[in-house]
């Protein structure tokens, strides 16, 4: 039996809830109840409840664990060169994925795992409560259904992309290889698999193709995500609202039409900082789509090709200075926004309910996330209730 413990002398809680102010729900001088890991009351210290257990933060600043909405893994080998090459003015392209899918099918399962458990072990240490873990550097039967299995090992969250590049092996049929999709791989990843992705852009896969995998993934039961307009303004965007996606990733080049048309639906955009700033692309315009009413999730994308970071903070630093969000956007986008990228009620936010996933803060505010850039700020992070990670 489990026993009700308090968090008191919280200085700021950002509850995204109804109970505080503003955008973030925001309470000062707070306190909040958690009961068999969930939270059962949330006010102000002076009317906190007596309970059996108690933690003092001291004024320190708590938040909802960031939800990692979009992240790849599982995958084997170093791109650091690829990287070095673009910093010296070589143009990002989707090609270079090639590079870990040589790699990710060469290494075993225990390697993979490892990779995963150090990279979701860095996560934790930064904040990130829950991810999203996704296929996509096996393209092949064996290797595709290997990398969900994995992933599994770590998230519910899981994601079958195996339409991430087409395999070199399928280069000049690659109608062929969407076929093995959609016969072979959506079947056996049921199960494993919750959602279906597809890299609907230049040198990945085509409006038409992605309409295929994602026509029989939901015949099968799978929700949708969708790789949109990150090299070019093109169909991918359209298409996920066509398809009622949790989530257009990237969004990097969008047209008004795209824009209205996200805005006034049930898909959230997922702004991806790490992925333009280690690529020099341009950042897409994230006031404008606030401005018009998008819903917004902020992910690392951390993988070895665009995006090899596990910090939250520094996307969400990167978001404000260069996607035009407040901070108090930018960490609504990271937690409330992430939760609705996945389509979950219980995490992102500290309302009563909620699964008590916060951290606490070496800050007195959340502004300090980007406030202070490069420093690591995150002294706990707690999971259903548990402190899993301290900085003592």
């Amino acid at each position: 039996m489990s026993s009700a413990h308090l968090v008191t002398n919280i200085g700021s809680l950002v509850t995204n809830s109804d109970i505080g102010d503003g955008l973030l729900g925001e309470l000062h001088d707070a306190a909040f109840v958690m009961e068999n890991g969930f939270v059962s009351w949330v006010g102000s210290a002076s009317k906190a409840p007596d309970c059996d257990v108690m933690t003092d933060v001291g004024g320190a600043a708590i938040l909802p664990g960031f939800v990692d909405s979009h992240a790849h893994l599982v995958f084997a080998g170093d791109r650091a060169p690829e990287f070095e090459a673009r910093m010296t003015g070589e143009k990002y392209t989707a090609g270079g994925i090639r590079t870990t899918v040589a790699a990710t099918r060469a290494a075993s399962d225990d390697d993979l795992r490892s990779n995963v458990r150090r990279l979701s072990a860095e996560m934790l240490r930064s904040g990130i409560t829950t991810f999203e873990c996704k296929s996509g550097y096996g393209l092949s039967i064996v290797d595709e259904l290997r990398s969900v299995s994995v992933a599994r090992e770590f998230t519910n969250e899981v994601t079958l992309l195996a339409a991430h590049v087409v395999p070199a092996e399928f280069q000049d049929k690659p109608d062929a290889y969407v076929d093995v999709i959609m016969s072979d791989m959506l079947p056996k990843a049921k199960g494993i698999a919750r959602w279906v992705d597809v890299f609907c852009d230049d040198g990945a896969f085509t409006g038409e193709q992605t309409r295929r995998v994602f026509t029989a993934a939901k015949a099968l039961g799978f929700e949708v995500r969708v790789h949109a307009n990150q090299l070019r303004a093109g169909e991918g965007a359209a298409i996920a609202v066509e398809f009622d996606a949790a989530s257009a990733d990237h969004c990097t080049h969008l047209t008004e039409d795209d824009i209205s048309r996200l805005s006034a639906s049930n898909t959230v955009v997922t702004l991806l900082p790490g992925a333009e700033f280690s690529t020099r692309s341009p950042y897409p315009n994230g006031r404008a789509l606030i401005n018009r009413g998008g819903k917004l999730a902020i992910a690392t994308d951390c993988n070895p090709g665009s995006s090899y970071t596990t910090s939250m903070s520094f996307a969400i630093a990167v978001a404000v200075r260069d996607m035009k969000l407040t901070p108090a956007e930018a960490v609504h986008a990271a937690t409330a926004g992430g939760a609705r990228a996945l389509r979950r009620i219980d995490i992102g936010h500290l309302g009563v309910g909620a699964q008590a996933d916060f951290m606490i803060l070496d800050a007195p505010s959340y502004v300090h996330l980007s406030y202070r850039p490069g420093v690591d700020l995150i002294s706990s992070v707690w999971q259903v209730g548990t402190e899993r990670y301290s900085k003592k």
